[in-house]
């Protein structure tokens, strides 16, 4: 029987048809594969073949997804030292799996989602890592724009954002939002998927409270003066956290070796970018979150009014995950706990770990 391997997503994937993907791209003959444990959607399958190794990395959630990721991975590649799955070869047909799909280098080092690697993390590593992280988005954040907004794959450039698609984000937009479509700016858009992702969770059941709905507004309303759009937009993540990197020792420290799965990633402003890697290291250790953001900062001088905004991007944030898990969880993990104080811990997280910047 040939050899194959099954993953939720992808489904059954013959050795036959790995080797015919490696030969699109002239990538050596196949020799085995691995599934990847770590991630949310199942999307990656490490490859190893002649060549050498490789992720495969397929079905793809909307047809812009792979081309989006290319186009930040190639920007990150030309002008940073960031280290990204550099070439990233795009297969479009469906012929060989019934779905495109991309091959592009397995980055070296390790995974701090894998149980085993995290079991043997001193804490003098542990803020190895946290510092490495702020040096490492604080190097992508070297990757400017004149304008905010997304990759659009029929120009293949950036384009403003426009409030239908910002809206339905990551969807495509419905007649409703359609008839919403404008031109926005930055500022714009980070107030409106707030309050339109509060709306999402409070439609999907009660978990979310009016009273949670009037904390929100009293956020907005106390930090949006400081949401001015005097920055140069810079490359947005989005989804900067360690899950989407790896490590490895260099010069006496560990070091980010590879960074990648950049689907979120956009031109904005760039302190929108801490919340969620700072958010994770506060819920482990408040000297972990301060570690990073401050060896940001050390390259990155916070601007005028950064801890109000601090505010509003660490809220957009949190309603993005909670949203999320309310749509898919049921708000299960949450355990009962009302938005305002979920949410409240992070977006007054400043003013713990660095007070001086509030």
């Amino acid at each position: 029987m040939e050899p194959s391997i099954t993953s939720k997503r992808l489904g059954t994937l013959q050795a036959s048809q790995l080797n015919a993907a490696l030969a699109r791209f002239g990538l050596g003959t196949f020799i085995r594969a691995e599934l990847i444990p770590f991630g949310l959607f199942g999307q990656n399958v490490f490859v190893t073949s002649s060549a050498g190794e490789f992720v495969l990395r397929g079905s793809p959630h909307f047809d812009w997804q792979f081309p989006t990721e290319r186009y930040f991975v190639d920007l990150l590649h030309e002008k940073t030292a960031v280290p990204v799955p550099s070439p990233y070869l795009i297969e479009e047909s469906p012929e060989i799996f019934g779905w495109s799909y991309v091959l592009m280098p397995r980055m070296p080092g390790i995974q701090v989602e894998d149980p085993k690697v995290w079991a043997l993390l001193s804490p003098a590593d542990r803020r190895q890592m946290a510092h490495a992280m702020g040096e490492t988005l604080a190097a992508m954040h070297q990757v400017t724009s004149n304008i905010s907004g997304r990759y659009e794959i029929a120009s293949r450039s950036i384009k403003p954002f426009d409030l239908a698609y910002e809206l339905a984000y990551p969807f495509p937009p419905s007649p409703g939002d359609l008839a919403r479509s404008r031109t926005i700016s930055n500022r714009e858009r980070v107030l409106e998927v707030i309050r339109r992702l509060l709306a999402k969770a409070r439609n999907v059941n009660d978990h979310t409270s009016d009273a949670d709905a009037d904390w929100v507004e009293k956020v907005i309303a106390s930090n949006q003066d400081a949401m001015r759009d005097d920055f140069r937009p810079s490359i947005v993540m989005e989804d900067f956290k360690e899950g989407n990197v790896v490590f490895e020792p260099r010069g006496g420290s560990l070091r980010v070796s590879g960074l990648f799965d950049l689907m979120g990633a956009h031109f904005g402003d760039p302190e929108a970018d801490l919340s969620r890697t700072s958010a994770i290291y506060f819920d482990e250790s408040p000297e972990l979150a301060r570690e990073f953001v401050i060896t940001y900062l050390a390259t990155h001088s916070p601007r005028p009014g950064f801890g109000s905004r601090f505010q509003i991007f660490m809220l957009l944030d949190r309603m993005i995950i909670w949203e999320f898990v309310q749509r898919h969880e049921g708000g299960i993990p949450f355990r009962g706990i009302t938005l305002r104080v979920w949410a409240g811990r992070y977006v007054d997280m400043l003013s713990n770990i660095a007070p001086e910047l509030v």
